[in-house]
């Protein structure tokens, strides 16, 4: 798998998982219903910085560990994607529903976009998911950790501002949808499972065979 290849391959499983109803896509849409599409933009952006602070540490992470401990690099990766498998058969298993959508009421923009950046760091998935996620498209081959983790943070950032973007724009017909079609939220969780076991079994395998 080359470069281009690793980079599609995590745009389509970040897509993936952005795009399951979660926390941070209830905030936006929250955010949308109550103040508009500023204010859902602004709790986007404030998700954005979020997603940044989490590459920034992944990207860290990961380069401090391939430099001043490589053995443990393959073990970490192999765990890792024994997790996205994990977390795939749960999403197939899992039956993801937005029931509800709490009002966020009227407030000044900063301290939307502060708690909204907020719920993004608070958000145990996300931390699990950059230890899992990260060390398996962050390659010395590739070049620059610095560079490389600089591209997957614009990705995610890319991702969030599009999907989460486009649920504050259409607030309201987004709620509609969610609320009214509860098995099409399910299904979306399932074929976002069945991606996630695919993408750790193909990168635990070129993991393998560049590390071992």
């Amino acid at each position: 798998m080359n470069y281009d290849d690793s980079l599609w391959l995590f745009f389509l499983l970040v897509s993936g998982i952005i795009a399951v109803p979660g926390m941070d896509m209830l905030f936006v849409l929250a955010n949308g219903l109550t103040g508009g599409a500023r204010a859902g933009l602004t709790a986007t952006l404030g998700l954005v910085a979020g997603g940044a602070v989490h590459t920034l540490y992944g990207t860290l992470g990961t380069a401090l560990l391939v430099t001043f401990a490589p053995a443990l690099f393959l073990p970490l990766l192999i765990a890792g994607a024994a997790y996205m498998v994990w977390i795939g058969y749960t999403l197939i298993r899992s039956r993801i529903v937005v029931e509800t959508v709490q009002g966020a009421g009227r407030t000044s923009t900063l301290k939307i976009a502060g708690r909204a950046m907020l719920t993004c760091l608070l958000n145990p998935k996300a931390y699990v998911f950059v230890i899992a996620v990260y060390p398996q498209f962050l390659r010395l081959e590739y070049g620059s950790f610095v560079a490389q983790g600089v591209v997957l943070g614009l990705i995610t950032a890319g991702v969030q501002f599009s999907l989460y973007g486009g649920v504050a724009l259409a607030a309201s017909r987004a709620r509609k949808m969610l609320l009214g079609a509860p098995r099409a939220t399910i299904w979306l969780g399932r074929s976002v499972g069945i991606f996630m076991i695919l993408a750790a079994l193909i990168t635990a395998g070129e993991g393998f065979l560049h590390y071992a």
